[in-house]
């Protein structure tokens, strides 16, 4: 097995990168066409999600190979592969197999458990199958990643470990609160027709949204999405989880009206630009609430409320410092574990300016000194650079938290700025995305997309599950090598059986020859005995070589094999091209 993946996703390159090097459904199939055309490569198929671009191939060469696949993606997807080149990544033989069975278990989604892919990778087979560029590695690859996929969500909870999508997206936009609670009675326009975009619609409903109105530039698709969402969801068609939700459809040109009347918006297209600008997103806003939208300046949001209070303590830090004080008792401070002569006058020796600089130990003499107490200056000599590194940490966090020294007086509470609820809430699932990134910024707006849920979602939500997982994915790739190993030496041992039963033929035919006399039965008979005993003869060393092949390192009993039995190599290599014909032709299971 020689399987090379060359690709980039989330976890590699940024959005911008992502979006840029997305592939058209031409594109894609014209990559696949030339990676098979390529001299490193005999079969090809490919993994374009809106998050990720991996390319599978069966190289003979992996330097070649890597060169000629890193290459063919910067050209279909137009990005200069010295700018792609720094996001690529590659994985080759049983790490390219743990990869693939770690996607397809949802271990490497932006939402860790996440089904969706399962139809992406099925998707993914189905289009190699029907340009004929996946043989019968990656038909067994693709086909296995789909088996282990389902595995991982029947056998454990990594379900729960992370949403669909669509449903995290949906949580981010209610902000805490219940999905359902929070989409329950809000209007809901939904951009798009395709997979993403109908299992968004469905969401929705069975949230119990009032409306849900699709636009398509294919009209003709939004009304069928229309038509299957009235007829699970409609008026009138008894209980169901979303129940009398109204679906309706309406072409493109429509979404800047159906903007004023939305409350909820998730766009997921095809489309190469932009589908919803800033300014018509503001457009919507206004004609909805007959107020002008104001763009906020970069920072002017809770992050910039969160740092006033530090920069007021910074300020009244100054003034302490500006503003003379009057002079302290310095001499009758008793037990005050301070210089006193180096006390500048003008300041207190209660004050933060006064500790400035203190070692640990002296600084904790100070601060129970200040409350009342006493400390023991030899057991605070005693101190070791541990206990000193504990105090200094503690300061830290303290001062960071507070934004000075500890002082007997409390510090001021941080009042963070309220901002109003948005009046319009958009989720973006499109790569490249729908809606302008600068609507971040637009007031009583609130945007979700692709970036902005890479940087809220983790791994860690059902670690258990998660492990669970990985260990499914490290047998199923043990298992799936040591399957093909004993596949890659079946065709030699075909090529053994086919040349023994040619010997017996042969020699059938010989007997016959000399005893020309002999009756059917008795040929018969003879003939079984022969074949009975070249089987006993082949059986065992047969059955252990594909045991020993399926061993790592078993890949040199094939050439023992052929060398030992003088096989001829074409009868061996047509056994193969037989097999891979097969596989080409099978379709997903």
């Amino acid at each position: 097995m020689s399987l090379l993946v060359v690709g980039l996703s989330h976890r590699s390159a940024p959005v911008s990168v992502l979006e840029r090097a997305a592939l058209s459904a031409d594109a894609q199939i014209k990559l696949l066409q030339d990676t098979v055309a390529a001299e490193p490569a005999t079969e090809a198929a490919l993994l374009a999600t809106c998050n990720r671009i991996e390319l599978y191939a069966d190289v003979d060469k992996f330097h070649a190979g890597v060169a000629e696949l890193s290459t063919l993606l910067a050209q279909h997807s137009g990005v200069g592969l010295d700018e792609l080149t720094p996001y690529l990544y590659v994985h080759y033989e049983d790490r390219a197999v743990h990869h693939l069975f770690s996607v397809a278990c949802g271990l490497d989604s932006m939402v860790v458990g996440e089904g969706q892919i399962l139809g992406q990778i099925k998707d993914s087979l189905a289009k190699a199958q029907e340009l004929h560029s996946a043989g019968r590695l990656l038909n067994d690859l693709f086909q296995q990643a789909l088996r282990v996929g389902k595995r991982a969500h029947s056998e454990t909870g990594i379900d729960r470990a992370g949403q669909s999508l669509v449903t995290f997206g949906l949580e981010q936009l209610a902000a805490g609160a219940d999905v359902t609670a929070w989409a329950r009675g809000r209007k809901a326009l939904v951009i798009g027709a395709g997979s993403m975009s109908s299992l968004a619609a469905a969401t929705l409903a069975r949230a119990g949204v009032a409306e849900i109105v699709v636009a398509n530039r294919t009209y003709d698709r939004a009304e069928r999405l229309a038509a299957l969402l009235g007829e699970q969801y409609g008026l009138g068609l008894g209980e169901t989880d979303g129940a009398d939700v109204p679906a309706r459809a309406v072409p493109m040109e429509s979404v800047p009206f159906e903007l004023t009347r939305a409350d909820v918006v998730v766009s997921c297209t095809g489309a190469t630009g932009l589908v919803l600008t800033a300014e018509e997103i503001a457009a919507g806003v206004e004609g909805r609430t007959g107020q002008p939208v104001a763009f906020e300046e970069a920072g002017d949001s809770g992050r910039t409320a969160a740092k006033a209070p530090a920069a007021r303590s910074a300020a009244d830090a100054a003034d302490v410092r500006q503003t003379p004080l009057p002079p302290t008792s310095v001499g009758t401070d008793e037990d005050c574990p301070l210089d006193l002569g180096s006390v500048q006058g003008g300041f207190s020796v209660m004050g933060e300016a006064a500790v400035a600089g203190m070692d640990a130990a002296t600084l904790e003499q100070h601060a129970a000194w200040a409350a009342g107490g006493a400390v023991d200056r030899r057991e605070a000599a005693r101190r070791s650079p541990e206990a000193d590194a504990e105090l200094i940490t503690a300061l830290a966090a303290t001062v960071a938290t507070v934004g000075r020294i500890p002082e007997r007086r409390k510090p001021e509470p941080v009042v963070e700025a309220s901002r109003p609820a948005p009046v319009l809430a958009l989720l973006d699932l499109a790569m490249p995305r729908d809606i302008d990134a600068a609507v971040h910024r637009l007031a009583g707006v609130r945007l979700v997309d692709i970036e902005s849920l890479a940087d809220v979602s983790a791994d860690a939500p059902m670690a258990a599950d998660v492990d669970q997982v990985r260990r499914i994915v490290s047998d199923e790739v043990a298992a799936f090598g040591a399957a093909q190993r004993a596949a890659h030496i079946t065709p030699t041992v075909v090529a053994l059986r086919t040349m023994a039963a040619d010997v017996v033929a042969s020699e059938i035919a010989r007997l016959e020859g000399r005893l020309p006399a002999l009756d059917d039965k008795h040929r018969g008979e003879i003939t079984q005995t022969v074949k009975r005993v070249v089987d006993k003869l082949l059986h065992a060393p047969t059955v252990r070589v594909k045991q020993l092949a399926a061993e790592p390192g078993g890949a040199g009993y094939a050439d023992a094999l052929r060398t030992l039995f003088d096989l001829d190599q074409e009868t061996v290599a047509s056994v193969s091209r037989a097999e891979d014909s097969t596989e080409k032709d099978r379709g997903p299971r």
